[in-house]
Parts: structure tokens; C-alpha cells; sequence
């Protein structure tokens, strides 16, 4: 049983049954032929990717700073915003 259907390669209506089995069997064919990468490389791949989320878990240093920064920043912008609407300020359109 083949894990690929006629729907999956997408070849259009003028491709023959011949063709389309062709492209099923090279596919199946790379597949299993498809290397591995070795244990060694796969264990140290998995302990760095899970060695660098564990140390994201804590919250920076200066999260009350980058809060309070990102916020002053916003409702500064909203009230230049503002003012340019009012007709006051630079961006204002008249």
C-alpha cells in the first residue's frame, strides 16, 4: 500500500496513470532511502534545545523597566495621535 494518493503530486489532467505510479514508487523509494541522522548528534541536538528553553522560563531582570518603557511609550504615541486629530501638533491635517 502506497502512503501517497494520486491527490497528493498535483500533476494535473494530462499526466497518464504510468507516470503518476513513476512518481509514487521514486517517492516511496526516497523516502526509505531517506538518512537518519546519528543518536550522538540527535541527543545533543534535543539537550541544547531543552537546555535553552529551561533557562527562558525566568523573567528578565528588568521586566518592570520593559514594561513601563513599552507603556510610556504607547500612551505617548496615542496622545500625539490624538493631538494630530484635535488639529493640534505636528500631524495635524489642517
Amino acid at each position: 500500500m502506497s502512503r501517497f494518493d494520486d491527490s497528493e503530486l498535483d500533476l494535473g489532467p494530462e499526466a497518464g496513470p504510468e507516470e503518476r505510479e513513476a512518481l509514487i514508487t521514486l517517492a516511496e523509494r526516497l523516502e526509505r532511502q531517506r538518512p537518519i541522522p546519528a543518536s550522538g548528534f540527535r541527543g545533543a541536538l534535543r539537550r541544547s534545545l531543552l537546555g535553552g528553553f529551561r533557562s527562558r522560563t525566568s523573567s528578565p531582570q528588568r521586566l518592570r523597566a520593559l514594561v513601563a518603557a513599552y507603556a510610556g511609550s504607547g500612551f505617548a504615541l496615542l496622545a500625539i495621535a490624538t493631538l494630530g486629530v484635535g488639529g493640534v501638533g505636528p500631524l495635524s491635517a489642517g
